[in-house]
């Protein structure tokens, strides 16, 4: 009794831990969830933000909100590219931390592009801007070249493979189509099956062509002897009747 006792207590403890488990788990994926949420309404919202300041105003302001815009919209395509490529090929796991070294830089210069929005001294902000428009065109530069050298490969990889299903089909296409190489190898004569009657044009033709057989060595004028038939030697038949002896009178 102590025994089973004991046993379902240490069941109740493993369901015990086992929800309280699964429930970290869903707890944990759920704010993961939540915070993916967050963070792209938080991106959405900027971007909207500064694609208003670009329209909306000009001067300075529109400037700087122009760059952070393009190098948000160029990180973000290239991070999706990579991430995606990563997936189906390991070789891009090392641009994918080239890129991620290029994402410090490019967080440091969007920091320093929002701060100098706020910043009152226009004409300090606008001697800098020749400065910040290239820092912001070599990160754009980088982040392009591996975006487009991630899909130059994957589209590489893509033609190759197509060439090489199209080269399968093809043999099976001619497999499939097997009957047309019967019919050519049909054009030349075969050999007169056995167990086939003979056609009678092709005998009067060949007859025509070929020599006659029964011509020996007499000559083709010779004609042929007639001789008559030995009784003897013919095969007699069960069903024949039996020739009668001749009688004398």
């Amino acid at each position: 009794m102590a025994e089973a006792i004991a046993i379902l207590a240490l069941l109740f403890v493993a369901f015990v831990a086992l929800g309280v488990f699964v429930t970290v788990k869903a707890v944990k994926a759920a704010k993961r969830g939540v915070d993916r949420t967050i963070t792209q309404a938080r991106r959405t919202v900027e971007d909207t933000t500064l694609r208003a300041k670009t329209y909306g105003t000009g001067g300075v302001t529109a400037e700087l909100a122009q760059l952070r815009l393009s190098l948000r919209t160029s990180m973000r395509a290239t991070q999706d590219a990579l991430e995606a490529g990563a997936a189906e090929d390991a070789s891009l796991q090392e641009s994918l931390q080239l890129f991620h070294r290029l994402s410090a830089h490019g967080h440091e210069l969007d920091a320093d592009l929002k701060r100098l929005e706020r910043d009152p001294d226009r004409a300090g902000v606008a001697a800098q801007l020749e400065e910040l428009r290239e820092r912001t065109q070599r990160i754009i530069h980088s982040a392009e070249s591996l975006r487009w050298a991630a899909r130059d490969r994957a589209r590489k990889f893509a033609d190759d493979d197509l060439a090489s299903l199209n080269a399968q089909i093809d043999v099976e296409a001619g497999a499939l189509r097997h009957w047309t190489v019967s019919e050519q190898e049909g054009l030349s004569w075969p050999a007169q099956p056995a167990g086939t009657a003979p056609d009678p044009a092709a005998s009067a033709t060949r007859s025509a062509q070929e020599p006659d057989a029964g011509r020996g060595a007499s000559g083709p004028d010779e004609p042929r002897a007639i001789t008559a038939k030995d009784p003897r030697q013919q095969p007699f038949y069960s069903w024949q009747k039996s020739t009668r002896p001749e009688t004398t009178n």
